[in-house]
This record gives C-alpha cells, sequence and structure tokens, in this order.
C-alpha cells in the first residue's frame, strides 16, 4: 500500500512540475532551470521533497525518483547526474556533479564545478563565470559527505568526507579525509 501512495504522490509531483520543466526547456535553457531549480528548492516538507526531485527527473542528464533533495538545496547547472537512492540534505548548492548511487550528503554542502571557475587577469581583475573553466566533479556511490564540506574534487566510492573538509584534490575509494585542505586520515577495511 505504501508504494502504491508512493507512487501516485510521484506522478502527481511529475504533473505538478511539468509546466516549470517546460519552461526550463526539460535542462536546456539556463535561465530557465535556474528559475525553476530555486523555486523548487523553497517548498517545503516532504512535498517539496517529492517537487524537488520531480523537477530534477525533467531536467537533469538523468535522475532517480527514489532519491530525495531536501528543502533550500538546488543544482546550479543541469549537467548533473544523481544516482539511485541519494539523500542531499538541506541548503546545499551542487554545481556539474555527478554522485552515485547511496551517496549521503548532509546539510550546506557545496559541490562546485571544479578550482578554476573564474581567472584573474593580468590587471588582477576577476573573470566572470562564463570565461572560466567548470568540470564535472563526481562523487562516487555509497559516500558520506559531513555538513558544511566543500567538494572542488571527485571523491571515490565508499569514502567518508568529514565536516567541514574541503576537498581541492581527488579523493580515492574506501578513505576518510578531513580538514582543509582535506587529507585522508584512514584506509577502510
Amino acid at each position: 500500500m505504501k508504494t502504491i501512495v508512493k507512487s501516485c504522490v510521484q506522478v502527481v509531483s511529475l504533473l505538478i512540475v511539468l509546466p516549470v520543466a517546460a519552461i526550463a526547456g526539460f535542462g536546456s535553457f539556463a535561465g530557465g532551470f535556474r528559475f525553476g531549480a530555486q523555486l523548487c528548492s523553497l517548498v517545503p516538507g516532504l512535498p517539496g521533497d517529492y517537487l524537488r526531485i520531480a523537477f530534477y527527473k525533467f531536467t537533469l542528464q538523468k535522475c532517480s525518483l527514489g532519491s530525495r533533495v531536501s528543502f533550500g538545496s538546488f543544482f546550479a547547472h543541469p549537467e548533473a547526474v544523481l544516482g539511485d537512492d541519494v539523500y542531499i540534505g538541506a541548503f546545499c548548492i551542487l554545481g556539474r556533479c555527478s554522485i552515485g548511487d547511496r551517496t549521503q550528503i548532509a546539510s550546506h554542502v557545496q559541490i562546485i564545478s571544479g578550482r578554476r571557475q573564474h581567472e584573474r587577469l593580468p590587471t588582477g581583475q576577476i573573470t566572470g563565470s562564463d570565461e572560466g573553466v567548470f568540470e564535472s566533479v563526481g562523487v562516487g556511490s555509497d559516500c558520506w559527505v559531513g555538513a558544511s564540506s566543500i567538494i572542488m574534487a571527485s571523491v571515490g566510492s565508499q569514502t567518508t568526507i568529514g565536516g567541514g573538509a574541503v576537498v581541492v584534490r581527488p579523493i580515492g575509494d574506501r578513505v576518510v579525509a578531513v580538514g582543509n585542505p582535506a587529507r585522508v586520515i584512514k584506509e577502510a577495511c
């Protein structure tokens, strides 16, 4: 019975966000995508969780309806992949990234699109993001990313990133990394 109710709520959510996804060009119109992503991020509670996932199902490169994106969290780019059964906590900002199956991301985490989104000109001025280099940052499957972490480089599968860590270089599989910059402190069994 629970599965039937959940499926019905998912269908209703898909129908509700369909016009917003259409305005976003189903992920191909950047301005419409940002509008829809930020609008959906503001819907509170469980209904908001369903609406956000429905919107991303229509607009991201890949998104599983079995995942959850909490209040205040949004994807900044439609070139993202969200695996199966992923949990994303509240107030996260996610750029061009690929998040593996069953990964859990705590609140206030930022996964930005690499380290070189802005360049400094010889005059000392900083360029806009339209001139920067956007990379896709991967977070493997079965990971835990602690609260307030900033991820700028890929993280391997079955890895734990401690709260407040700043990942500036790739982190391998099955390790625990903490600190700023993040360093591996433990190899998993």
